[in-house]
């Protein structure tokens, strides 16, 4: 997800995602995500901006897409 307005806004010190945040469908395997984070890059690899807990956690599997609803990611720098 683009790292601008149309996708996170910031106010003060709170970030939230502006837009609904979609993954690929899962094609296998099961996880629960329970943290999320927002990076540089797209991938794995590079700096952590923001980290933070999930509301609630998210069961992942086999054919599902993973999703979050624009403004359920929030977090607020100390």
């Amino acid at each position: 997800m683009a790292r601008n307005s149309g996708g996170f806004t910031v106010t003060g010190a709170t970030v939230v995602n502006a837009a609904q945040i979609q993954f690929p469908i899962c094609t296998g395997g099961t996880a629960t995500a329970t943290h999320f984070s927002i990076g540089r890059t797209l991938s794995s690899a590079g700096d952590i901006l923001y980290k933070g807990a999930l509301n609630s956690s998210l069961a992942i599997s086999n054919n599902v897409q993973p999703q979050f609803a624009a403004s359920a990611l929030s977090i607020t720098e100390d």
